[in-house]
């Protein structure tokens, strides 16, 4: 499975942008889709994730009511609308597919996933 991001970029604080990420290859075997974000000296941290059958989705708390994750079943492309955005939002935002099963808490870990995208730049200016 190949995993491509796009969409990132430079906003203002309350700005938004929307992300996306189109599957290739093996998709089939793929079950959850998930996004990730990393700032500069920090770890790696969850943000988003779908199932792609029945599209469940799962939120980190500091994102609820301002970002939104999708999917697009027939495109094999999973979105993240953000609104909202802060500044402590900027990161590189990576999405990731997961192959496996698990509860639904656990897709929150980034080893859980099996394929990673290269990273998508997303700056929030105060």
């Amino acid at each position: 499975v190949q995993l491509q991001a796009c969409g990132g970029g430079l906003v203002q604080t309350g700005g938004f942008l929307r992300l996306s990420c189109a599957a290739s290859g093996r998709t089939f075997s793929s079950r959850v889709m998930g996004w990730f974000r990393q700032a500069p000296g920090k770890e790696r941290e969850f943000v988003a994730a779908i199932g792609w059958a029945r599209g469940i989705t799962y939120y980190a708390d500091f994102v609820k009511g301002r970002f939104t994750i999708s999917k697009d079943n027939a495109k094999n492309t999973v979105y993240l609308q953000m609104n909202s955005l802060k500044p402590e939002d900027t990161a590189v935002y990576y999405c990731a597919a997961s192959d496996r099963i698990y509860f639904v808490s656990s897709y929150v870990l980034a080893p859980k996933y099996d394929y990673w995208g290269q990273g998508t730049q997303v700056t929030v200016s105060s």
